[in-house]
């Protein structure tokens, strides 16, 4: 580690969705060897001047040589190129991995991911850590001079946590449902709950309507014009998909909105042109072009 007086030179946005990959693979390896192991793997996110947002990451596979970790490259350039198929504007930061304090072992991966990256980050969390507070830490390498030889270290950076809306539900959801003991629910379940009962009971209401129906079409029970009149109503609201009203009214509204997108096309087409042939007027103005040239464009 550097020293405490050396600061950070990039600040660090982390969502948590990156915490929730990390901890989730170290709890399948964990439940899949049966003992406690360190994991490894990739950050990717967005780099703007010496900001970066830690969006996303995902596994990387090693091998170990005479005791020592060796990331499997070619493993991570498929990653990366699948990756980049999907989000195309995210790029890699640096590696993740699980256990306590940085150690010398740490230092000759990052290393290794140096020549992926010439300054990756480096993020540890310890899920073992008793404390309430997030057992995470965030460091980029520096290289220092120590007896007349280069030596590199890490220095802390200071991080933030960025959520947006569709990760706070995420993580309101798991935090709750995660607590059994409280019974307690997340909003986004309850909310799901509430469209499933609200469906359930729409489908059971119409299935009771369309049984009276055929009832009453197989003279099974009196016809009763006033429930006949409410169920023709009710049918009347229901949109019927497939049908060809359907279908030619979605086709209206199709070509109206593409009619609209040609029409402010052309309009910023006309006025695009307009613009340049008022540049070109002007441009003629001055190098004393002759009236009849310039008349071709007024």
């Amino acid at each position: 580690m550097a020293s405490t007086s050396t600061s950070g030179s990039v600040s660090v946005k982390l969502h948590p969705l990156v915490i929730m990959n990390v901890s989730d693979h170290w709890t399948r390896v964990k439940a899949q060897e049966g003992r406690s192991k360190q994991v490894f793997g990739a950050l990717i996110g967005k780099q703007s001047g010496r900001s970066l947002e830690v969006l996303n990451s995902f596994e990387l596979h090693y091998m170990e040589v005479e005791g020592d970790v060796v990331i499997d490259r070619n493993y991570y350039y498929t990653k990366e190129e699948q990756f980049k198929q999907v989000f195309k504007d995210l790029d890699f930061l640096g590696w993740y991995t699980t256990g306590g304090a940085p150690n010398e072992s740490d230092v000759k991966i990052h290393k290794q991911i140096c020549g992926i990256n010439e300054s990756p980050i480096f993020l540890k969390l310890n899920p073992q850590v008793s404390s309430t507070d997030l057992p995470l830490s965030v460091y980029e390498s520096v290289i220092d001079v120590a007896d007349g030889n280069a030596v590199t270290r890490l220095v802390a950076l200071n991080y933030t946590l960025a959520t947006e809306e569709a990760e706070r539900i995420g993580v309101d959801h798991i935090a709750r449902v995660s607590n059994l003991e409280s019974g307690t629910v997340s909003s986004a379940s309850d909310h799901l709950h509430s469209q499933h009962n609200a469906i359930s009971m729409l489908y059971a209401r119409i299935q009771l309507v369309l049984e009276y129906v055929r009832a009453v079409k197989n003279d099974e029970l009196p016809r009763n014009h006033e429930i006949l009149r409410a169920a023709h109503a009710l049918c009347r609201r229901l949109p019927v998909l497939g049908s060809e009203y359907l279908t030619e009214d979605l086709q209206d509204q199709y070509s109206d909105v593409t009619l609209l997108m040609y029409l402010g096309v052309m309009s910023k087409g006309s006025q695009t042109l307009n613009q340049f042939i008022s540049k070109f007027n002007v441009l003629f103005d001055r190098h004393g072009a002759s009236r009849r040239m310039r008349g071709l464009f007024l």
